[in-house]
């Protein structure tokens, strides 16, 4: 019997269905948890498995047995409730924001409140990576995206062990670093960013100063909530906007919302532009570490986020099909391909080939 009283039983990973419910957490050999304790397993979650070639795992007896077993493994679908619950968040996220814009004034009780309640467990839930890409068709807009750079600044304070105090700052952070584009006019807000020019360009500059001093006359808001709007589009090397900042001078917030609102941006489509795969973002943020990102956050994040795409399905450049079945062990961007049984692709070595698409486990 387990801790809570339910019967257990072993069961091996090639006979696992989803919907069952895990008994006992799984840890690697680092120590590092693969799965909690009471995870409601989804297909993906049964693929990765496989892939760590894990050959036993207990689950709880009584969700085998149970009559309604297939009717509440499709109900609790953990892919659908994040999609429904994140689509909840975002008429939220719509009202925040849009009262900003109305009267200039951040409704802190409310948008604490929506991080603490709501974003807070988006985060926390496994296979957000993946969910949150099979949102990315949904919209670009400025709700959209600040939620979605919230819950991913979520995931990467819990892969960089915060607290869950700061991890919480941090999401808000996130959910706030645009809050400056409140102060564009339609015409622009609807505008890609890769076309604006001259008095456009600079007006979208100003959404960082603009951010900043909505959120300076909140008293009840971090350092580092401010220095985010204002900061996310710096760079360490001084590259960045809008003053030209250096690395010490960049706010650890602003450095983590700035890796998250790239990888927001190089996966969602746009206007003009067709979102591209996470690894397109992986291999910009393995370009940029050591340069324009900070490399104290880049390694723990492209160690972690590697893990989320073991057994994922890809199409090759040249139409071939395969499995994603590893990483290299190093900063290598791009991961091993399993295409059949006894034929591994390493595109680290193909240059001639590329991921085209992808589909989450």
């Amino acid at each position: 019997m387990c801790k809570e009283g339910f019967a257990l039983r072993a069961v091996s990973v090639e006979d696992l269905k989803p919907g069952m419910i895990l008994a006992r957490t799984l840890v690697n050999d680092d120590m590092v948890v693969i799965l909690s304790e009471n995870t409601l397993l989804t297909k993906a979650h049964i693929t990765r498995l496989t892939f760590l070639n894990i050959p036993v795992v207990y689950v709880k007896d009584e969700y085998e047995l149970s009559k309604n077993y297939q009717t509440v493994a499709s109900i609790f679908n953990r892919g659908n409730a994040f999609v429904k619950d994140y689509k909840n968040v975002v008429e939220t996220a719509r009202q925040i924001i849009d009262e900003v814009r109305e009267t200039g004034n951040v409704p802190v009780s409310k948008t604490d409140g929506v991080v603490t309640q709501k974003i807070t467990p988006l985060a926390q839930s496994s296979g957000v990576i993946d969910y949150l890409f099979e949102l990315n068709h949904l919209a670009a807009d400025v709700y959209n995206h600040s939620l979605r750079v919230s819950i991913l600044a979520g995931v990467i304070a819990k892969w960089m062990k915060f607290d869950a105090e700061k991890a919480r700052d941090l999401m808000l952070a996130g959910f706030l670093h645009d809050i400056g584009k409140t102060k564009f006019d339609q015409r622009l807000l609807d505008k890609n960013v890769e076309n604006l020019q001259g008095e456009d360009y600079e007006r979208y500059i100003q959404h960082t100063v603009d951010g900043q001093h909505i959120l300076m006359s909140v008293g009840d808001l971090s350092d580092g909530v401010k220095y985010a709007a204002m900061q996310h589009h710096e760079r360490m090397d001084g590259s960045g906007f809008p003053f030209g900042s250096v690395g010490p001078d960049i706010h650890e917030y602003a450095r983590i919302i700035a890796v998250a609102d790239i990888y927001d941006n190089i996966t969602t489509e746009r206007e003009g532009y067709v979102k591209r795969t996470p690894f397109s973002a992986i291999e910009y943020i393995t370009r940029e570490m050591y340069t324009t990102l900070d490399p104290a956050i880049c390694i723990p994040v492209l160690i972690r986020i590697k893990d989320a795409f073991l057994g994922s399905r890809v199409v090759l450049s040249d139409g071939s099909k395969g499995k994603i079945a590893a990483f290299p062990n190093d900063f290598a961007a791009k991961p091993i391909i399993e295409v059949a049984k006894d034929n591994v692709v390493n595109l680290n070595q193909r240059p001639d080939l590329s991921i085209t698409e992808y589909n989450p486990k």
